[in-house]
């Protein structure tokens, strides 16, 4: 929270939990398709690698992790930014599947939601 001049409290973007916890579902549930790929194309290309000398092996694979969560992170926290969502990703789905709804039935807003 921020306090105002006039002593009015202001909710910040960056306080909001539930921005907090959408950014960490996201982030959470979209590392496990990122990180399988990536070991289906490292793991493979490491193993004649690996007997060689398994420390720097493992250091690399380590490192490559590391640097795509990194990037992950730091695209997703962006995306969020710049979009502006401070919703709860229930919130944000709901509102989502009604604009799409909306655009591929071309009706009044909400009209299809209300009986």
């Amino acid at each position: 929270m921020i306090v105002n001049i006039d002593g009015e409290e202001e909710k910040t973007m960056n306080d909001e939990r539930s921005k907090s916890l959408s950014e960490a579902f996201v982030n959470s549930f979209g590392s496990y398709p990122i990180g399988y790929a990536i070991g289906i194309i490292i793991l493979p290309l490491s193993v004649g690698w690996i007997e060689k000398d398994p420390l720097t092996v493992n250091i690399f694979i380590t490192f490559i992790y590391a640097t795509v969560s990194f990037v992950r992170t730091y695209y997703l926290r962006r995306v969020f930014v710049k979009l502006g969502f401070d919703d709860n990703f229930i919130r944000l789905g709901t509102k989502l599947y009604k604009k799409v709804a909306l655009k591929l039935v071309k009706v009044k807003p909400y009209s299809i939601f209300q009986k």
